[in-house]
């Protein structure tokens, strides 16, 4: 934040143009004025719902590719050209393509999962090949592939690289989805606030709603990594106690049985 507040000031002494470049103070002020409206939290609820939904089907539907990817060989191989172009393809030309298919109001959710599935399908995909080969052998000798077997095996093995992806979907989704609104105008939404904004010129107001933005990408990438790590050290201090109180435990009775010899 600080970085960019000092590029903004340095920006603005170069061109000389206060209106693109605003003081610290006139962004620190728009802040202040956007938390404080009703306007601002029903846009970043309309943002955050495309979000969810997208994230639900892309989850959903990339954790099944992957999975059937990492299975089958000649399938990743098939699908690789079409994962490459999709990555490759210009946000705002995949936005265009979708608008002259779909109606305006899906666009957001559906620019979020054209997008987002091919980034987790090959997060899962890298994680399923990269399972121990003789644990899935021990699994198929005692039933064979089937929804339990995902459920119940594959799932848990590759639940680190769905972390990962759900992570970096979170970041790369909200961008995707605030860009989508913003070309298509969807109301009461991010997008169409920052398009407002830059309409009448109201630069501070796009750096602070850039602000709000980058706090989301942070709530839903940052703090889901810091809780698990939390939750990890107290799970491995707690494992670590009671080992301690286990070997004393053991250390007093083999004391005991000494000196009753």
């Amino acid at each position: 934040m600080i970085a960019i507040a000092v590029l903004i000031q340095v920006a603005g002494s170069f061109r000389g143009n206060r209106i693109v470049f605003p003081e610290v103070t006139e962004i620190g002020k728009a802040f202040y004025r956007l938390i404080c409206s009703k306007k601002t939290y029903l846009a970043v609820g309309t943002t955050l719902l495309h979000l969810l939904q997208a994230m639900a089907v892309s989850l959903a539907a990339g954790t099944m590719i992957g999975i059937a990817e990492g299975l089958s060989e000649k399938l990743r191989s098939g699908l690789i050209p079409l994962m490459v172009m999709i990555r490759s393809l210009p946000m705002i030309i995949l936005v265009l393509l979708i608008m002259t298919v779909i109606s305006y109001d899906l666009v957001p959710v559906v620019s979020g999962i054209v997008v987002l599935v091919p980034l987790i399908s090959e997060a899962v995909s890298e994680g399923c090949r990269n399972i121990e080969p003789e644990l899935i052998d021990v699994y198929r000798l005692h039933s064979g592939l089937g929804i339990r077997v995902l459920w119940y095996v594959y799932i848990p093995l590759i639940s680190g690289y769905l972390k990962q992806a759900f992570f970096s979907a979170s970041g790369t989704g909200l961008k995707i989805v605030v860009s989508a609104e913003y070309l298509v105008q969807t109301n009461n939404s991010l997008g169409k606030a920052v398009y407002s904004s830059s309409y009448f010129l109201e630069y501070a107001e796009i750096y602070a709603f850039a602000i709000i933005m980058i706090l989301l990408v942070l709530f839903f990438t940052e703090l889901p990594v810091f809780i698990v790590r939390k939750i990890g050290k107290a799970r491995e201090n707690k494992a670590v106690y009671h080992t301690g109180t286990h070997m004393k435990k053991t250390g007093k009775n083999c004391i005991f049985r000494l000196k009753r010899l």
